[in-house]
């Protein structure tokens, strides 16, 4: 059995976890919102018609934040058809997915269910089709307590509390021609330049997220980056980044290796951002939310033919791809790839929640809620991924792929607890042939000893749950045993771990 080391020392901080790296994001796009999380005559569904199952498996994943309401809807989104009497509010062309939007769900219904579901909003304004003023407006809708235009207006629809949304993504994708509204660099960084002004004179409080690249192979990366934040970074906080991966050459060896690419998408970022800060002489850290990340591409062709020949439909079933087992273990590789970056990735949103690659599916015509493979790392990331990173110093056996050389077997991060006196280790064996054992040095937090050794694991990687049953869910395991501050574990060969560990009294 190959061997791999690794040292966790509690002097090798990285950063407290900002818990909105566990975010996620709800778009009006297929079934996310209609038929997902709101279901009015269902029997699961609340007083309100959202349905009271989706939110349980949301409360579940802990997610702290919601990304809305896109994505490539936003770039062609009128808040205004959104509020007011639901019998007065129009139905619209959504020209991002060909579909119609009935606006039955809009602003002031969305901030009712995350209530619900104990998270906050980020919300996205339209920076494609409309401007400056239209995002100073719905920002005075949300956040202004009262008398004036649009914060009266607010009252008057019956919401007397400010919304006080606190993040703000300056429009979506903008560097791609796929966008309404596209921009050139210099177009967009001078509008959001403008925006992200005006909107700080209304809140300052307001944290506001500025474009970036719509996925590293951009031809445009990282020029984007460094040209729009060249404009804006006196009044921006955050630079947004966008990355799904798909296993397109059915190599499952390849695919697990893609949590390198983020890793160094994530630095190469990090590196523009303080070149700009450099050049500006300036004094603040422009840091990075990853607001919209995940395994995606399984139903690609499917779904560009249907909005093709078939535009036009209310909710239709877009972008529902069912999750593999292997499909799981890149997410907890993106995951772990996220806390490595603690220090500067400060809110991240996996998209997306329900139905739309989603953790969370519900039947279609009122069946039941269930959920996929991804559902599970994502789940122990939120509940036990929460404190200091620790950087681990790693010793571990590499392989080749077809496009990556020098992979690791062992991918892995560790998060302490202080405040509950616990650590937890996140580890993936990445090699699909060879199980590891795993020799933990933990002299350094003494007196803690093994509370459980969860893992996610399966012979057949192509695996998937249903509605009908789970062939891929988490079980605790007898593999890991401490002695003298050292920890010896067995990770299987393709397998997600999640080792928790308590300081004992």
């Amino acid at each position: 059995m190959k061997q791999a080391r690794m040292i966790i020392d509690r002097a090798f901080k990285v950063s407290e976890v900002d818990k909105r790296i566990y975010g996620s994001f709800i778009e009006h796009l297929g079934r996310a919102v209609y038929d997902g999380i709101y279901q009015p005559g269902n029997p699961l569904s609340d007083e309100d018609g959202f349905r009271t199952d989706v939110l349980n498996m949301v409360k579940e994943l802990n997610v702290p934040i919601v990304r809305y309401p896109g994505g490539n809807f936003v770039s062609n989104f009128f808040w205004e058809d959104s509020v007011g009497p639901v019998e007065e509010r129009p139905v619209r062309l959504e020209l991002a997915w060909r579909s119609l939007e009935q606006n039955k769900i809009g602003l002031n219904e969305f901030s009712k269910w995350l209530k619900k579901a104990d998270a906050d909003m980020m919300m996205a304004v339209n920076l494609g089709t409309r401007g400056v003023a239209d995002a100073c407006n719905l920002l005075e809708y949300c956040n202004h307590p009262g008398g004036t235009k649009y914060s009266d207006l607010r009252i008057k629809h019956g919401v007397k509390d400010p919304h006080n949304v606190k993040v703000w993504c300056l429009g979506n994708e903008m560097d791609g021609d796929w966008q309404i509204g596209h921009k050139t660099m210099h177009e967009y960084g001078r509008l959001s330049q403008e925006t992200a002004k005006a909107m700080k004179l209304i809140d300052p409080t307001i944290e506001l997220v500025s474009c970036g690249s719509s996925n590293l192979d951009m031809p445009t990366f990282p020029e984007w980056e460094a040209t729009t934040l060249g404009y804006n970074y006196d009044y921006v906080d955050y630079v947004s980044l966008h990355q799904y991966y798909g296993n397109l050459n059915n190599d499952t060896a390849d695919f697990l290796a893609l949590s390198d690419d983020m890793d160094q998408f994530i630095r190469s970022v990090i590196a523009t951002c303080d070149f700009v800060r450099a050049k500006k002489r300036g004094k603040k850290d422009i840091n990075l939310s990853f607001d919209e990340w995940n395994v995606w591409f399984h139903t690609r062709e499917a779904d560009d033919e249907f909005m093709e020949k078939d535009p036009w439909h209310i909710a239709p079933p877009l972008l529902e791809d069912q999750y593999s087992f292997e499909d799981a273990l890149l997410v907890g590789l993106m995951l772990i790839t996220l806390m490595k970056h603690a220090d500067r990735v400060k809110m991240a949103c996996l998209a997306q929640l329900v139905n739309v690659i989603a953790p969370i599916m519900t039947e279609k015509d009122g069946g039941k809620a269930w959920k996929q493979t991804i559902f599970y790392p994502f789940m122990h990331a939120s509940r036990y991924g929460r404190g200091m990173v620790l950087q681990p110093v790693i010793d571990t056996p590499v392989h080749d792929t077809k496009e990556h050389e020098n992979v690791t077997d062992l991918s892995s991060v560790a998060v302490w607890n202080q405040a509950d006196e616990e650590l937890t280790v996140f580890a993936v064996n990445r090699n699909i042939d060879e199980d590891m054992e795993l020799v933990t040095d933990l002299r350094s937090m003494e007196g803690y000893q093994l509370i459980e050794h969860i893992v996610l694991e399966n012979n057949d990687m192509k695996a998937c749950n249903s509605a009908s049953g789970e062939a891929v869910i988490p079980i605790t395991v007898s593999r890991s045993k401490v002695d003298g501050g050292i920890m010896t574990s067995v990770l299987n060969k393709a397998s997600w771990n999640v080792i928790r560990l308590k300081k004992q009294k």
